[in-house]
């Protein structure tokens, strides 16, 4: 590991007066693996990993677990199936915060920094039914791994945006729950990605405080009266975690939420608000810090009148298409450019609110593209948990077969049952391959692509 910054350590002595040594001395150590299940494609863990790999479950997260070592995740077919996601233990404890905010009916959900997915296949998972998430993230790229990421989860109650927090101005009193993981200096990524150490520097603090109360200023309309906003970051600077609850409390009167029980080894914060500290030599976790508000005064939501076109007019989903949905009856249909998909039909209103305002990457779950009249089965169908399987010609594969399909190589020809044959690993849809006779056109998206060696 490098070496830290002088003015790092002696902020961290004095934070820790009586514990900095365990603190310095657990940043040399090897980060923790854990890994959350996905409860909407459930295999049992023993099947995933052998049981001497298999450690203990995350204290504060359902279905989420550590690994004494760190396998080849990418040589893994069941995580591009999203069977599980790869995510740091510290950031899981908002499992437990929406256990205690989250109301009983549906609500809209916000996460304004989304990218590259771990929280927002989290709140996927955690939200009651006829709930919907609206995940965001503002550098492009990172945008498309996010989407990447919501796909192969396989929710369809998601819409993936692209946007600047400013640009959600016109949503004001629209979302429950806003989740703000802010860009921030990375102090808690110290141990796992040596790279922050080297951009530290201290006049980027105040500049990643003033960029947080940029963010939270844009935002903070948006959240309805009642409404609760999550902040968290990865740092463990007062001036980006405490400083920044405690001005919104000061500014627009918010009401700081205390979050009980608390786990062993999780460390209030020393300030007027309610705040966690996350410390590796605490917990098995990186660094990490989390407070909740309640908005207590503001504008309820009012959704206007968007000016309606023919893109918005619903069309008639094809009898073929249709079958692969389970529960048709419950989706509205859309169709944009070629590409037909589905939204829950109960927040079709908003998402062509949504649609009139920002920049969607991807909604609901897109089916098919229409070419030429014909139905070209899309990947997002395959890893869909709304697929009705039983409509479709299953072709079930072994580790490596599943594994030269997804580097988009050919695959054993097995005899013709139809003509779209949805590969599957461990009963877990991986994409589409087309009978043509004699091969199979194999349709894994190109970027998706595995280009590791397979072993």
């Amino acid at each position: 590991m490098n070496t830290l910054p002088a003015l790092f350590e002696e902020r961290m002595r004095k934070l820790l007066p009586e514990e900095s040594e365990a603190f310095f001395a657990a940043l040399q150590t090897e980060p923790p693996v854990s890994i959350r299940l996905n409860p909407g494609k459930p295999v049992p863990i023993s099947r995933l990993f052998p049981d001497e790999q298999i450690g203990l479950p995350v204290s504060w997260c359902e279905s989420a677990y550590y690994l004494k070592s760190r396998p080849v995740f990418t040589l893994d077919p069941c995580l591009h199936s999203g069977t599980y996601y790869v995510q740091e233990a510290s950031s899981m404890f908002l499992y437990h915060i929406f256990g205690q905010i989250l109301p009983a009916h549906p609500v809209r959900v916000l996460d304004l920094c989304a990218a590259p997915g771990g929280k927002s296949t989290l709140i996927a998972s955690r939200l009651s039914s006829g709930s919907l998430l609206v995940a965001n993230e503002v550098i492009r790229s990172r945008a498309g791994i996010l989407k990447e990421n919501m796909i192969k989860w396989g929710t369809s109650h998601v819409v993936v945006t692209n946007n600047d927090p400013a640009d959600f101005h016109h949503l004001k009193g629209a979302f429950d729950i806003i989740v703000v993981d802010a860009p921030c200096s990375g102090e808690g990524m110290f141990r796992k990605d040596p790279g922050a150490i080297q951009e530290w520097n201290e006049s980027n603090l105040q500049l990643c405080s003033e960029r947080q109360q940029r963010i939270l200023a844009d935002i903070w309309p948006c959240l309805k009266p009642g409404g609760f906003l999550v902040y968290s970051t990865c740092t463990y600077n007062p001036g980006e975690n405490e400083a920044i609850l405690e001005r919104l409390i000061r500014k627009y009167g918010a009401r700081s939420i205390e979050i009980a029980p608390l786990f062993p080894g999780i460390v209030p914060g020393n300030s007027t608000a309610h705040c966690y500290h996350f410390y590796p030599h605490r917990i098995p976790g990186e660094g990490f810090f989390t407070g909740v508000v309640q908005k207590t005064e503001g504008e309820e939501f009012r959704a206007g009148k968007v000016r309606k076109n023919t893109k918005h007019t619903p069309p008639l989903l094809p009898g073929d298409i249709r079958a692969y949905i389970r529960t048709p009856e419950y989706y509205r249909p859309y169709a944009k450019d070629n590409i037909i998909g589905v939204i829950p039909e109960q927040h079709s209103e908003f998402i062509q609110l949504l649609e009139a305002n920002l920049h969607i990457l991807y909604q609901g779950c897109e089916i098919a593209e229409i070419i030429n009249r014909k139905s070209k089965l899309l990947p997002s169908l395959a890893l869909w948990q709304g697929l009705n399987k039983a409509n479709c010609a299953l072709l079930d594969t072994d580790r490596m077969t599943a594994l030269t399909f997804l580097k988009k190589e050919d695959i054993p020809v097995p005899p013709k049952t139809a003509e779209w044959l949805l590969v599957t690993y461990r009963g877990q849809g991986l994409g589409w391959c087309k009978h043509l006779g004699n091969r199979l056109n194999n349709y894994y998206p190109k970027e998706w692509r595995i280009r590791m060696t397979i072993e």
